[in-house]
Parts: structure tokens; C-alpha cells; sequence
């Protein structure tokens, strides 16, 4: 367990799924830790409080409401809490939600990171990590994909926004000497999974006996990755962030072995005890054939390890939604 004690960490979206597993890790480490979160009605506002329930309870720990797109809220809240490590988590996520609202992405992702930067550059911050997503990389036809590969072609407005944030990133540490890490999130799973992910969805729908929808023929691929893997990955990059010297770089935070969809549906049968009643649609717009991380950059320079095997977590994830939702 690193040691981040006398360390003040501004977390943005907090209360989500993959914030509060981070903001425990950290309290779990020494760190005093700021959450910041607005709450958007993406989901279940109830949902978002369970999962902070834990640090809530800490007194290291500060739930700051509120939106990043507000620049006087973040003066405020970094002069009153004087965090040195922003970890920048808060978006608007999803792909196929993206197409139907594009500006709203654009406004909360791009114009939101931008608010975010300005403010840890006025403010003096210079560590500072960027939750992008494997969406920036579109459809490539070589895998695995490497933080090298021309990403131009995102599928998506969300993907594009991603992108966009990581050159707003690279420019704020070629003017400002800001330290910045830019993580490439693939398709993360684990208890508290956002209700709109596929893991979620199909997990909750075999288990109640509802109709299961499959886009494409069930080919497709992603690399899933246990949330634990990611927050290992998050704090690794808060470490690289502290070198002293200004430093940019991307990393993907993946688990290097893609699984198929039928193969995700076929295990979840099993955990279940109970077969999936299937419809099959054509593939969405926005969609990938596959992801499928090259994790050489990270593993080296951030220590980053693939701890949990697919199936062992997959295996945890369904006990965690049958004890909490199917009880």
C-alpha cells in the first residue's frame, strides 16, 4: 500500500464508481482527501450516497458538492482545502449516450477539464491526473493498442471528448510546467458499476428473468479491467505525477486479455445458475469491434499490475448484485 500521508487530494467525481473506490484507496493510504461531486441525475442520486458511505465516516474525508464547469466554486474549494494532486475523474460518460447528447458531453468534459486546469494552474497545483478512456482509439485494426497509435478517428462524441481533454492536458503542461498524467480507462467492472454498463445491465436482467439485448453477433471484444486493477493504476500515476520534474504522458490501464461477448454472457449464465433469454439487435453506431490494451508503458512506469483474472471477478461482481439488489 503506498503512503500518501500529508498529502491533500482533490478527487472529482467522487460519489461514482470507480471515485469512490479511489477516494477509499487513498484514505486507506494516509491521505486526507477532498470528493467533489454534482450529483448528475445520470443516475440514481441514492445509488451515488451508498457508495460513499465508507468515506463518509472517515475524518479525512470532505464532500464537496458541486459542478467543475463553476471556476468560482474551484477557487474557493482549492484556497479553503489547498489540495497538491488533482485527480480528475468527473464526466459525462457513456458512448451511445453521447450521440444523443453531444453538447452536453462537450460542455461537462472539454470545457469542464478546461475549468479544472485553470483553476490548479492559478492555484499552483502541479500534479494532476486525467481519467481519459480507450474510446479515443476508434476502430484499429492492430492490437494490442498502444498509447502510440494515432488516435484522430474516435467513434464517438464521448471518445472525441477524451481526446480532447488529453491535448488540453499536454498544452497546460507545455505552459504551465504541470505534471500531468493522462490514463486510458478500459471498460472497468466491479461492485458498484454504474447501472447503464453492460456487466450491470445483462447481470441484472439474467437474474431477474428479463430479456437480454446483444447488439451484433456477440463477437465483439473488450478488455475488461477490475476496478481494483484501475484505482492500483490511479495511484501509481499520483506517484508519477510527484517526480519533481514536469512530466506528460499517456498510459492505458487495461487487462491485455480481451473477452468476447458471448463469452461475458456464457459466464454470467453460470454465476447465475440460470440461462439468459437473448434478443440480438445490429451493432450500435459508436461502437468498437474491440478494445484490447498494451500495458507495457504502465506496468513500467507506474507499477501497474492485472490482479484479477476476469473470471474471479466476474464470479465476485454477480454475489455483490445478488446480495444487494436480488437479496
Amino acid at each position: 500500500m503506498p503512503d500518501f500521508s500529508n498529502q491533500t487530494i482533490l478527487v472529482t467525481g467522487a460519489a461514482g464508481f470507480i471515485g469512490s473506490h479511489l477516494c477509499e484507496a487513498l484514505l486507506a493510504a494516509g491521505a486526507r482527501v477532498i470528493g467533489l461531486d454534482n450529483f448528475d441525475p445520470f443516475y440514481d442520486r441514492a445509488l451515488k450516497e451508498q457508495n460513499l458511505e465508507a468515506c463518509l465516516r472517515s475524518p479525512h474525508f470532505h464532500l464537496l458538492e458541486g459542478d467543475i464547469r463553476d471556476s468560482g466554486m474551484l477557487q474557493r474549494a482549492f484556497t479553503q482545502f489547498r489540495p497538491q494532486v488533482v485527480v480528475h475523474l468527473a464526466a459525462r460518460a457513456g458512448v451511445r449516450p453521447s450521440l444523443i447528447d453531444p453538447l452536453g458531453y462537450e460542455d461537462v468534459n472539454v470545457r469542464g477539464t478546461m475549468q479544472l486546469l485553470e483553476a490548479a494552474r492559478g492555484s499552483g497545483i502541479r500534479d494532476f491526473v486525467f481519467a481519459s478512456s480507450s474510446s479515443v482509439y476508434g476502430e484499429q485494426s492492430r492490437v494490442p493498442f498502444r498509447e502510440n497509435e494515432n488516435t484522430d478517428q474516435p467513434l464517438s462524441p464521448y471518445g472525441a471528448t477524451k481526446k480532447s481533454g488529453e491535448v488540453l492536458c499536454h498544452a497546460y503542461h507545455h505552459l504551465y510546467g504541470l505534471s500531468i498524467a493522462c490514463l486510458r480507462f478500459f471498460t472497468v467492472y466491479g461492485p458498484r458499476q454504474r447501472p447503464d454498463l453492460a456487466i450491470r445491465k445483462f447481470a441484472r436482467a439474467i437474474l431477474a428473468g428479463e430479456e437480454v439485448t446483444i447488439y451484433g453477433d456477440g463477437s465483439s471484444q473488450r478488455d475488461y479491467t477490475h476496478v481494483s486493477d484501475t484505482v492500483g493504476g490511479i495511484l501509481g500515476a499520483i506517484r508519477w505525477c510527484a517526480q519533481g520534474v514536469p512530466h506528460y504522458d499517456i498510459f492505458n490501464l487495461g487487462s491485455a486479455h480481451p473477452v468476447a461477448l458471448n463469452e461475458l454472457i456464457a459466464l454470467l449464465e453460470r454465476f447465475a445458475g440460470v440461462a439468459a433469454i437473448s434478443k440480438q439487435l445490429p451493432p450500435q453506431p459508436g461502437d468498437v469491434s474491440q478494445t484490447y490494451a498494451d500495458t507495457t508503458r504502465a506496468e513500467a512506469e507506474l507499477g501497474f499490475r492485472h490482479r484479477v483474472e476476469f473470471e474471479t471477478g466476474l464470479r465476485d461482481f454477480m454475489e455483490w448484485i445478488k446480495q444487494t439488489e436480488h437479496q
